[in-house]
């Protein structure tokens, strides 16, 4: 029987040769948002990897939108040549039919923080801090930097940098675009009850906190028909009170009318202390909910690190993609591993065919 994993799949029009997607995974090695000689030989080998879709990582639409002085932007000329240059290196080395997206975002209160090796926590007044934003003025945790509420004028602004920034994603060459509200950041901070205390249009019921999310979709949609366009979503917080997986569901179904083709189905992010199970698969759930729930494409994400587990929850109807992070860190082949382990051909870059028979004795093929 044909491998799951390894059947093509459309989405919004766009071609994958298979369900393997990377997940954006930040870097924190960006000069002022570009992408520097880190991401060039990053990018290429993610290229690489056999997988069909690469989202690269969390691309901030303003300066004040980073998360530490390292993160990725697409907000100034610089950024986007810096981009195009290195996607262009991607593209000369890619496996045929690879796609690549970008993951736009703006991280609201939890931007100003220290990269994850410098402690991960929000930078001190000798760090060169920026003011941070969100929906209300609540600290992401004791000791984090107190935000300032958007007032509704503010809101229309930041719509309009993700609007730019898509404009200049496209002119980048990227294929698609993900929205990334999910981990806490300003999309998120607007649809969970935690960090949203608006009393305006912006705030209070599902469709008021949801409407930042559908308003950037619905404006990005429109500027760039031409990319396909996705959205990954904190389907829950693991806690009473907060954005729910009913209420992902609708707006799962809200963003799919809006023309989104895919929903990340991740979890978490906006209260430090919240009791996430953390397991193989832990997340896997959610992507089904949304899959049959709202009836939009899902890609499963969180803890997928072997063949046969991504395997089973295609052929078993959970997701229609899986999405890999810290397993193609640890190993940038796993999509040349898994078409071993499932008996099926990868077709990779001729001067490393050679590897192919190596690779062959480490794994143990299906029956």
């Amino acid at each position: 029987m044909a491998s799951q994993l390894f059947s093509p799949i459309s989405l919004g029009g766009l071609d994958f040769p298979n369900r393997i997607a990377i997940a954006p995974m930040c870097q924190y090695s960006a000069d002022d948002g570009s992408a520097t000689d880190w991401h060039l030989q990053h990018w290429m080998n993610l290229a690489m990897s056999g997988a069909g879709m690469v989202t690269i990582e969390m691309t901030d639409v303003e300066r004040r939108g980073r998360i530490t002085h390292g993160c990725l932007g697409l907000y100034s000329d610089a950024n986007e040549a810096a981009a195009r240059r290195t996607l262009d290196a991607a593209r000369r080395v890619a496996s045929k039919g690879t796609r690549f997206g970008t993951q736009l975002a703006h991280a609201g209160r939890k931007a100003a923080s220290q990269r994850p090796w410098e402690g991960g926590g929000p930078l001190h007044p000798d760090q060169d801090p920026w003011p941070v934003v969100s929906a209300s003025a609540i600290r992401f945790d004791d000791g984090w930097h107190l935000p300032h509420a958007l007032e509704p004028d503010e809101i229309h602004q930041i719509v309009d940098r993700f609007v730019a920034a898509a404009r200049r994603a496209r002119s980048a060459g990227f294929d698609f675009i993900e929205l990334h509200g999910a981990h806490g950041y300003l999309l998120h901070q607007f649809l969970s009850p935690f960090s949203n205390r608006r009393e305006d249009e912006w705030g209070g019921s599902l469709e008021n906190r949801s409407r930042f999310i559908r308003e950037i979709a619905r404006q990005v949609r429109a500027a760039v028909p031409e990319l396909m366009l996705g959205v990954r979503l904190s389907v829950t917080e693991w806690l009473e009170g907060g954005f729910s997986e009913d209420e992902a569901v609708d707006v799962a179904s809200a963003l799919k009318d809006l023309g989104v083709a895919y929903i990340c189905c991740s979890s978490g992010g906006n209260r430090p202390a919240a009791p996430v199970p953390t397991g193989p698969g832990y997340q896997v759930h959610l992507a089904t909910r949304i899959r049959e729930g709202a009836g939009i494409p899902t890609r499963a994400v969180g803890l997928i690190t072997e063949p046969e587990q991504a395997e089973a929850i295609l052929a078993e109807g959970r997701a229609d993609m899986v999405a890999l992070g810290r397993s193609i860190l640890a190993d940038p082949r796993w999509p040349w591993r898994a078409a071993a382990a499932l008996g099926e051909t990868l077709k990779v870059a001729p001067q490393l065919e050679r590897s192919l028979p190596t690779l062959g004795r480490w794994v143990t093929p299906r029956a």
